[in-house]
């Protein structure tokens, strides 16, 4: 169900409209509490996410958290801890986390939108969206067996982190 909430502002638009417009296009079903939060939910190849967008109109910043459907094993957290340092380190833009709550990996990142123009900003939304779930799935069978496994297997999880170049 998409639920719209007017909140166009010629001088100031919000890029929220565009991220609805991106998500509309891809025929995502989301929804828009306010004139700061959105959510939509999809299906990767191997899980789901959850996307959640805020933008914080004070200072001009819309973050990006793309959750996984996969709760972490408490006895494997020190092993989390070691692949989020290793995966983060190569990234470019955003970072991996972990919330303590609730032990579900997630990836975030904040922009900077200064200015924003509706048209520029769906490609600029567009690439955001693209590049979060890229990460997220290429990293997702590193949290499947944060998940899943009882007993982590150093090697194999580092087999995991390796960066790959097509699929079987």
């Amino acid at each position: 169900m998409t639920n719209q909430v007017e909140c166009y502002d010629s001088e100031n638009p919000n890029p929220l409209d565009s991220v609805e417009d991106v998500l509309s296009d891809y025929n995502w079903v989301y929804s828009r509490m306010d004139n700061e939060n959105l959510i939509v939910e999809i299906a990767g190849k191997s899980c789901k996410y959850r996307l959640s967008f805020v933008w914080q109109e004070h200072i001009n910043s819309l973050q990006l958290r793309c959750q996984y459907d996969v709760k972490i094993k408490p006895e494997n957290m020190a092993s989390a801890a070691n692949a989020l340092m290793d995966i983060n380190e190569s990234l470019w833009m955003g970072h991996f986390e972990i919330s303590k709550n609730t032990m579900l990996p997630r990836f975030r990142q904040t922009c900077l939108i200064h200015g924003h123009d509706q048209k520029k900003g769906y490609s600029y939304i567009e690439d955001l969206v693209d590049i979060s779930l890229i990460q997220c799935e290429r990293y997702q069978s590193v949290f499947h067996m944060l998940a899943n496994d009882s007993e982590i297997d150093t090697q194999m999880l580092s087999l995991a982190m390796m960066e790959t170049a097509g699929e079987s």
